[in-house]
């Protein structure tokens, strides 16, 4: 484990950065891994923790100071991500998606829309991305939900489906197609849709596999009038703010996935070095050590690319979308075959829920699907080598 230890030493946070990695660790640690097993037999939503999150601000790193927010840098994001995604995967995507939800927002908004919204967040209001519908899902250009100008009102009919938090967010970023603008993809266009909006409808939760205590909803808009002062930049510019939007939350989703990586790995190392056969521990056999050899490398390069990832926003580059699919596509790949492995180490136990490797493994699965399948990142990423 002094690998990581080391790793961590030498990646230089600043004094601030340094002090709100410490107050999650011990949120962490004392209050959101505790309760975890309990949200997902329950399947309740972790309420308590979005308030411990809230006491500390944390929606506040990611929001400009003029709209109520104390900015900080992406990497540490990311890395707040990570150690609550380690604690508890549900929790770690309910805050996550407060960031996917709101950036395009902070990014693409206007003055007026920023000054009336963001204040919302950065006080702790849950947020919500909305592009999914049954015939649309990693083909985002196939959506059919329907903004159709109406004066100063944009009337939206349709439905999303598999939305993280749907139900319960505050501000909803919804993509939809404008009436007026015949060409699917042209037509694409984004507005920010306000909890209690008449005509919105919850239509189901999900019963999932993993992820148990995040609400994942399917929601529906029967003749919803939003006022067109929340629409996001012009119709038809929609496909340019999604695109833009999934390149800062597949390193997201990537962090996710390698706080679940890294539980699982910690588990593994525990029990390896505890638990006996044929008198010797479980860690002492080489094939074991050749194992733990493989993902600790592999965990180890791919949280430094997603330093890189994070580094290139940072500094304020604008094309990473390939360096983004390559992060959430290798992460949450790990995430799966590090969970598959934890569980095979601990044997019969492992498949039994008294251990939370039994868990990480289903929380594990949905990383490789959501923000785009990993088949779509591999094919994103081969068609970049292919000369036009």
């Amino acid at each position: 484990m002094k690998i990581f230890a080391q790793i961590d030493r030498r990646r230089d946070w600043s004094g601030d950065e340094t002090l709100v990695l410490d107050q999650v660790r011990r949120l962490a640690s004392d209050l959101i891994a505790p309760r975890a097993a309990h949200h997902d037999r329950t399947g309740e939503f972790p309420w308590d923790n979005v308030r411990a999150i809230n006491e500390l601000g944390l929606n506040a790193i990611f929001v400009p100071e003029a709209y109520g927010g104390a900015p900080m840098s992406f990497r540490l994001y990311l890395e707040v991500v990570k150690l609550i995604s380690e604690a508890c995967a549900s929790t770690g995507i309910i805050y996550a998606t407060n960031y996917h939800g709101m950036k395009p927002l902070i990014e693409f908004g206007t003055e007026e829309q920023k000054t009336r919204l963001l204040p919302r967040i950065a006080e702790g209001g849950l947020g919500s991305l909305a592009i999914t519908e049954p015939g649309a899902g990693s083909d985002a250009t196939g959506m059919r939900t329907r903004f159709t100008p109406d004066g100063d009102d944009i009337v939206v009919d349709g439905g999303k489906t598999f939305i993280t938090s749907g139900d319960v967010a505050d501000l909803i970023l919804l993509f939809g197609k404008w009436s007026e603008i015949p060409e699917p993809k042209k037509a694409i266009s984004v507005l920010i849709l306000e909890k209690g909006t008449p005509g919105f409808e919850t239509v189901r939760l999900e019963e999932k596999m993993g992820h148990c205590a995040s609400s994942t909803a399917s929601i529906a808009f029967n003749g919803c009038r939003v006022p067109r002062a929340n629409l996001i930049g012009e119709p038809g510019e929609g496909l340019r703010i999604l695109l833009a939007s999934l390149n800062r939350s597949r390193p997201s989703v990537a962090a996710h996935a390698l706080g679940i990586a890294k539980a699982a790995f910690d588990d593994t190392v525990a029990y390896g070095n505890e638990r006996k056969q044929s008198g010797q521990r479980v860690l002492d056999f080489q094939a074991n050590q050749f194992l733990l050899a493989d993902l600790a490398s592999d965990l180890a390069m791919t949280e430094a690319w997603l330093d890189y990832v994070a580094g290139l926003i940072d500094t304020g580059a604008t094309d990473f979308g390939i360096e983004a699919s390559i992060a959430k596509m290798k992460a949450s790949d790990l995430a799966m075959r590090v969970t598959t492995e934890a569980v095979q180490l601990h044997g019969g136990y492992g498949y039994c829920r008294d251990y939370r490797v039994e868990r990480l493994m289903r929380d594990a699965k949905i990383t490789q699907i959501w923000e785009g399948t990993n088949q779509v990142h591999r094919q994103l990423i081969g068609r970049s080598f292919v000369t036009r």
